[in-house]
């Protein structure tokens, strides 16, 4: 009989089966966006973003984290919220440009910058997220993900003269781009409880939500992510606006004197 070190080690199913799920749908996406399909694209980039709060979950409540499922969960988040994300933009705004055209030329290293700080935001989290369970520091991909994609769900269909829509994805990847990277604070909802009471109306916002996301996925999940983007700057003004001023030399001196 082998002794209990050197038996082989094995790997929990359930949470890595539900990432697993998530990076053939966001493959799914890539396919669906290299085929001019960007609204599937977008809806499977969506799907993936559920599934990734669920697999972490999932793994917590049943005591199966692992650290070869939170590399599995790294690296699929990279794909998902990384590399489709920023092929599906390219694709949709930046494509159609003349190949010598400064516009397209910054399109394409716009949609670079985004993957680059994707990985790279998932790399600090990797590296210094030990202890953060209700604020992160720079805005997750799945959310910097939802934001560019809805965009781009919310918006297709529509004509392109005169190159505005090329410009407001640039801004939004830029944007989104910049957001992962900062050190502004995201309210983490890994902090939400389930188990504990709220009050009766969050049910009924619960549900008039569902009704306006039946009526407008898009447009809804636009909303929500703008909002969450802009939640931390926000949150940062507060801040600085709440701390007292540090009072002034002359002022201390002042009242030492008196």
């Amino acid at each position: 009989m082998k002794p209990r070190h050197a038996r082989r080690r094995g790997i929990y199913l359930l949470p890595n089966l539900i990432t697993t799920a998530s990076l053939f749908v966001g493959f799914f996406g890539a396919v669906r966006a290299l085929n001019g399909d960007f609204s599937a694209a977008a809806f499977a980039v969506f799907i993936c973003a559920l599934l990734d709060g669920l697999d972490g979950r999932v793994a917590r409540m049943t005591e199966t984290v692992t650290r070869f499922g939170a590399e599995y969960d790294s690296l699929t988040d990279a794909v998902v919220f990384g590399l489709v994300p920023a092929l599906t933009v390219y694709l949709w705004a930046f494509s159609g440009l003349e190949t010598g055209q400064m516009l397209h030329r910054i399109g394409w290293l716009a949609a670079f910058l985004y993957a680059a700080s994707t990985l790279l935001r998932l790399a600090r989290f990797n590296a210094y997220s030990a202890g953060e369970k209700y604020f992160f520091r720079g805005l997750p991909s799945p959310a910097a993900a939802v934001l560019v994609m809805s965009l781009i769900w919310s918006l297709q269909g529509m004509d392109h003269t005169g190159v505005w829509l090329t410009w407001v994805a640039l801004t939004a990847v830029v944007t989104a781009s910049a957001a992962m990277v900062s050190n502004l604070s995201y309210y983490s909802l890994k902090g939400l409880h389930f188990k504990s009471r709220v009050p009766f109306i969050s049910m009924l916002a619960v549900v008039v939500g569902f009704v306006i996301a039946a009526v407008d996925l898009p447009r809804f999940l636009l909303f929500l992510s703008l909002a969450y983007l802009l939640s931390a700057p926000m949150l940062y003004l507060f801040r600085r606006w709440r701390k007292p001023a540090a009072p002034s030399a002359a002022g201390a001196d002042r009242s030492r004197n008196g």
